[in-house]
């Protein structure tokens, strides 16, 4: 059985882009399934043309380019104050030979480079759909999130050889308020990194972002941690700083743990199941549009899509079981934060005794 036969399938388009699939023109003629839906249309058009939306403004930049241009500069600022708080905090490990600053400086180290694969991931993730990528290359996010937790695993395991090394072989702290201020420099280093970051990435809809940013909070709090190494060496416990090593590691598995949930999340398609309550509330209040069925929402990088499928009036025609879809795609867009694209399905409504349209295909998915 063909699509067209049982309803509708409407062509997504990316939110922000010139091409819009439908256009707004099919919002101006009176064939609608109702008076009240071309009323609603015709405010919905008024209202674009006081105040237009950039999915259908082609002058307009791009919101997916310029939340990626966003996540990219967020990235290379956090990236230099990381770097200059690693180099300082390092210069004092060489000065003083504190393992607990060792640990805690590695770590921000491979904070600072995370930045790296997160921004091959943002620019590849601007690249277009091809026919080979049919939803273009924003799982490069994803996979830039599994980077991350490699590195994170490879800071904890320096972190834990280094603590066990110097209990094994214990060493006298020299120079202990230089460590315990060099200690106050990672906190404080981190802390704005790891606000700057989180905000970024909840407003660009990165979840990657947000992860980073949570793991350099972290890390802020594993500086502080310095300051009990360096004050249990003030009072001549030589064991502090090894001990307080094996703390920083266990804060860095504690972190590997969330990030690895979070990454996990999206990589199995996972959403807030807010946004579905969300959408789903939008669609109901479409006119012509009777009921929701079918509702999926995947995140493809910081970019989010829908697919839907909506059931109206089987009495409709084809052209205004159309306009219903595009209703639809418009309350989606507008209701769910950081959706760029949205593919609605209509389906007419089963009349009493009338066979499901959708029997043939569930028989070939079984």
């Amino acid at each position: 059985m063909s699509e067209q036969q049982h309803g509708h399938s409407h062509r997504p388009h990316e939110h922000g882009h010139e091409h819009h699939g439908h256009g707004h023109e099919h919002h101006g003629h009176g064939h609608g399934p109702s008076g009240a839906g071309r009323w609603a249309r015709w405010r919905h058009k008024a209202g674009h043309l006081v105040k237009p939306h950039s999915h259908e403004t082609a002058d307009k930049v791009d919101p997916a380019l310029e939340s990626s241009a966003r996540g990219m500069r967020a990235l290379w600022i956090s990236l230099a104050v990381l770097g200059v708080t690693a180099m300082a905090q390092a210069a004092v490990v060489v000065l003083t030979g504190s393992v607990a600053l060792l640990g805690d400086t590695v770590h921000n180290a491979a904070d600072a480079l995370t930045a790296i694969p997160l921004g091959i991931a943002f620019v590849l993730g601007r690249r277009a759909a091809t026919r080979r990528f049919t939803y273009g290359y924003g799982r490069a996010e994803d996979l830039a999130g599994i980077v991350i937790l490699l590195t994170i695993a490879g800071s904890a395991a320096f972190a834990v050889w280094a603590a066990v090394d110097r209990l094994l072989h214990p060493r006298t702290m020299e120079h202990i308020w230089v460590v315990a201020a060099a200690a106050v420099i990672g906190f404080i280093g981190n802390e704005w990194v790891a606000r700057y970051r989180i905000r970024i990435g909840r407003e660009i809809g990165s979840a990657a972002l947000v992860a980073d940013g949570l793991h350099a909070r972290t890390d802020g709090f594993t500086s502080l941690a310095v300051l009990l190494s360096a004050g249990g060496a003030a009072l001549g416990w030589q064991l502090a700083d090894p001990l307080v090593g094996l703390l920083i590691t266990a804060a860095i598995l504690l972190v590997l743990r969330d990030a690895a949930r979070e990454v996990f999340r999206r990589v199995m398609d996972a959403v807030d199941p807010a946004l579905v309550d969300a959408a789903e509330e939008a669609l109901l209040t479409v006119p012509g549009v009777r009921d929701v069925g079918e509702l999926r929402l995947r995140w493809i990088g910081h970019r989010l899509r829908a697919e839907v499928a909506v059931v109206v009036d089987g009495e409709l025609t084809v052209r205004q079981a159309h306009e219903v879809a595009v209703d639809a795609e418009h309350a989606l867009l507008h209701a769910v934060p950081k959706l760029t694209a949205a593919l609605v399905h209509a389906d007419p409504a089963l009349a009493p005794g009338a066979p499901d349209p959708h029997r043939v295909l569930a028989h070939h998915g079984s």
